[in-house]
């Protein structure tokens, strides 16, 4: 499934509009990954632990978001938007959240 930020597509007719499809993802980050993650921003170096959760996080709500779209018969989505947030809980640790969202369509 062709998915795109773009709101066209060169070369390609869009025959079929179906409307909105989202996918969210929330992970959490477990306190060792907090600890270390503190430690390495404070010398300047990057969190890799971090950096992973999010990729996975990232690839969890695209993904929801394409079975949206197969679901409703399309075949791609366009106008891509991700959106990533932080949240803390109440026990020292902190959650990731991912939501994906954009436009089903069909191609032909």
């Amino acid at each position: 499934m062709l998915v795109i930020t773009a709101h066209t597509l060169q070369g390609r007719e869009i025959v079929q509009y179906l409307g909105l499809v989202t996918g969210e993802a929330i992970l959490g980050a477990n306190i060792f990954k907090d600890f270390f993650a503190g430690i390495r921003d404070i010398v300047g170096g990057r969190s890799a632990a971090y950096e992973e959760e999010l990729r996975k996080a990232k690839e969890i709500a695209v993904q929801e978001m394409v079975e949206q779209a197969q679901a409703l018969g399309g075949n791609a989505v366009i106008a891509v938007d991700l959106d990533y947030e932080s949240m803390s809980v109440s026990h020292g640790g902190g959650m990731l959240m991912v939501t994906a969202s954009g436009t089903a369509v069909v191609l032909k």
